[in-house]
């Protein structure tokens, strides 16, 4: 079985701004069960926007508050509700998935 990489850098196609600063991309670390806290995993790998934009300031670097992923674009959002369902997919399932 092949090893599954714990970490995700995810380039943003539509940057947000933390004042003057841009924020171009976004590291995202796979999750521990206590990033999951409070939160049920059907909502969250059906990718229900509330559910996941509350694990993904857990995991993520840096880590963005609400305001800011509600400013995000639906595709960049997408982008990272799918890796993160990818981080939850057990070994078995993800073994023959090709590799970025």
């Amino acid at each position: 079985m092949k090893k599954t990489p714990t970490t995700r850098i995810i380039n943003l196609e539509e940057p947000l701004a933390r004042g003057e600063t841009p924020i171009n991309q976004v590291t995202l670390r796979k999750p521990h069960v206590g990033d999951l806290r409070g939160v049920q995993l059907s909502p969250l790998m059906q990718m229900d926007v509330d559910a996941v934009m509350k694990v993904l300031p857990r995991i993520m670097t840096p880590s963005l508050n609400e305001q800011e992923m509600r400013q995000m674009s639906p595709g960049d959002f997408f982008n990272l509700a799918n890796e993160l369902g990818l981080f939850l997919l057990p070994k078995s399932v993800t073994a023959d998935f090709p590799t970025p």
